[in-house]
Formats: structure tokens, sequence, C-alpha cells
């Protein structure tokens, strides 16, 4: 790997040991083996780097919730396929805790950052094709309208129950309570009585 590589693997590593905030570019440094010029060269700054790093941290995690490649082709019934990613999401809570808690950060710094508001718009923006795709069944390419709108429904649940688990694991929703409350959604109420 070169610095570029190096800046980039040491400012994600940063990132998930001490957070956006306290991360400094000398600990992106030390923990690439590079020098301060190297940011600068490389990404311009420091606040760029982090950007990108934090991007690429939550390309790496959503990543872990497609499909699993040895699953076979035939696809779910779309309660099952929702069910079966969310096992997967909450199934890597323990593991992937560190993205979890910097994702809620990152979020508190958009007001104050225009920068990393700028530089988020596009990769949220397919993370919701993403999260369309992969729990529900909906296709960006074929419907891209109907993919937008499963996706802007997936983004607000998963940050919801991201604050659950972050706040209390123990009373935090199962994949089975949400695929439960997806299913009592769609069923309605029946009329008053």
């Amino acid at each position: 790997m070169g610095h570029r590589e190096d800046l980039l693997e040491g400012a994600k590593r940063c990132l998930l040991e001490k957070g956006y905030a306290r991360t400094t570019a000398r600990d992106i440094v030390a923990a690439s083996g590079t020098n301060l010029a190297s940011i600068g060269y490389h990404y311009g700054s420091k606040d760029a780097l982090l950007n990108l790093a934090f991007i690429k941290l939550t390309e790496e995690w959503g990543e872990r919730f497609e499909s699993p490649a040895d699953e076979p082709e035939v696809p779910a019934a779309p309660l099952d396929q929702f069910r079966e990613t969310w096992e997967r999401v909450i199934g890597s809570y323990e593991h992937t805790r560190a993205v979890w808690q910097l994702q809620m950060e990152v979020i508190s710094r958009i007001d104050s950052d225009p920068e990393l508001r700028k530089a988020l718009i596009g990769p949220q923006r397919a993370g919701r094709d993403g999260l369309a795709e992969s729990m529900m069944g909906v296709d960006p390419e074929t419907d891209p309208e109907r993919a937008r709108v499963a996706g802007l429904f997936c983004q607000a649940l998963l940050a919801g129950v991201m604050v659950q688990w972050l706040m209390d694991p123990e009373s935090a929703p199962s994949a089975q309570d949400l695929t439960e409350g997806l299913k009592l959604v769609l069923e309605g109420r029946g009329p008053a009585s």
C-alpha cells in the first residue's frame, strides 16, 4: 500500500477507536505510519480524509448485510427477506458497535459541518438503494421510485433500531420483533367499534 491507502486505513482505525471529534491529524499519522504532509498532499485536509474514511467504513458495514454469496438465487418471500436481513444487522451489533456509535456521532455533527453534510449526500442516497434491495427486495435499477421510498423507510427504521441497541440492548427489538411490527402495520387496524 502507498501513503494514500495507508492514511485511509489509519483514519478508519482512528475513527473506530477515538471517534470523529477526538481524532487528530497526528493520530492518523501514527496509525498509518506516514507523515503530516501526506494528509494535505493526498486528501487536502484532515477533515476531507475523515469524511472519506467514514464513508468507506459505512460502505464496508453495509456490505455485511447483503445476502451471502452461497445463498440460492431463489428470492425469499418479502417478509422473510426483511427478517433475514435484520437478523444479520442485529446479529452484527457486538462486532460493529463502534461503527454504530460513529454513525450517531457523525449525525450530531451535520449541522456544524457543511463539508461533512455535502460529503454524505451521495452515499446516503446510495445507501437507501442498497437497503431497499437487501431488506425489501426492490431493485433500484428497474423501479427507482419504489426503491427510493423503500430505502427511506429502511433508513428511518435503521436509525431508530441503532439508537435502541446503543441505549438498551436488553430491550431493543429483534429481527422477529421488527417483522411482526411490519406485519401489524400491513394488516392495519380494523374499523373502529
